[in-house]
């Protein structure tokens, strides 16, 4: 059995290493700072979970919007007055950082792969999938999955809370390693990886892992590696409206199928009874 991935950051004789490190603490400190024009009144209590498929885009941008923002953070002896966070849909990283050239070659200082993860969607954890191999990801690149709610849960402006932050290629690394020795499968387990891949590569390259056999097409989830447990966990115990977001998730799904209106009760005092029992653990 191979060794588990190690993490490995720049140095810290890295040109830019200052900037990369402060891009870290701005990004912790997103909720904070996010302002959006956006708001959303007049939508069905039923029809909460569309709004996953709706909104993260635009959450995804003014995210970035707020991390251009906040300069002074970042950047506050004013060294990269010419760099800006720019998005870049379709491509890895979905962010980067960078410095714009008439001659056509712009300087890059790190990219970011940028998730929205809406908090009441109907999977319970982040759906999307990062399949990128790791030699498509430079060593100060990071993946950030933003999870985000309304204000008021069905109405409001939305709301960000604190982001999971960790250096893209040791995600790549630990998801190929769980896909291959932690992952109870009697399939077979091999990836082929691209073997001409390169950080910053451009729309038509061919950076995906690809696994040789994955029926269900799971490879790449990252919330079901273990590498997101404790932060989904955390993350799911915060409150909304005073009401932690992992009962208004149970509580929405109980109205998502055809059920008889016992059938509704039943479930509602099930879920009274996981919460009391939860309140009885921490107490």
């Amino acid at each position: 059995m191979m060794q588990e991935p190690e993490k490995v950051e720049p140095g810290q004789h890295w040109t830019h290493i200052d900037v990369y490190r402060n891009v870290k603490e701005a990004l912790y400190a997103l909720p904070a700072y996010f302002r959006t024009e956006t708001e959303i009144s007049g939508i069905r209590a039923t029809d909460i979970f569309t709004l996953n498929a709706a909104l993260s885009a635009t959450i995804e941008e003014q995210v970035v919007n707020t991390l251009n923002s906040m300069r002074p953070i970042w950047d506050p002896e004013d060294k990269y007055k010419l760099y800006s966070f720019v998005r870049q849909p379709q491509t890895f990283p979905d962010v980067l950082l960078k410095r714009y050239s008439g001659s056509g070659s712009d300087e890059i200082v790190m990219g970011i792969e940028l998730k929205g993860w809406y908090l009441l969607a109907k999977e319970g954890e982040p759906s999307f999938r990062f399949t990128v191999t790791p030699n498509a990801c430079a060593y100060q690149d990071l993946i950030v999955v933003v999870p985000w709610a309304l204000s008021n849960v069905i109405s409001g402006v939305p709301k960000i809370f604190l982001p999971f932050v960790e250096n893209a290629r040791y995600v790549a690394e630990y998801r190929n390693y769980h896909w291959q020795h932690i992952r109870k499968t009697r399939l077979k387990t091999k990836i082929i990886s691209p073997s001409d891949a390169r950080p910053y590569p451009n729309k038509s390259d061919h950076i995906a892992d690809r696994p040789v056999s994955d029926s269900g097409g799971n490879f790449g989830r990252l919330a079901r590696t273990g590498i997101m447990d404790a932060y989904l966990e955390s993350t799911k115990s915060q409150e909304l409206c005073g009401i932690r977001a992992k009962y208004w998730l149970a509580f929405f799904k109980i109205f998502q199928e055809q059920r008889t209106e016992e059938d509704i009760q039943i479930e509602i005092e099930r879920l009274a009874t996981q919460i009391r029992r939860d309140d009885s653990l921490e107490e």
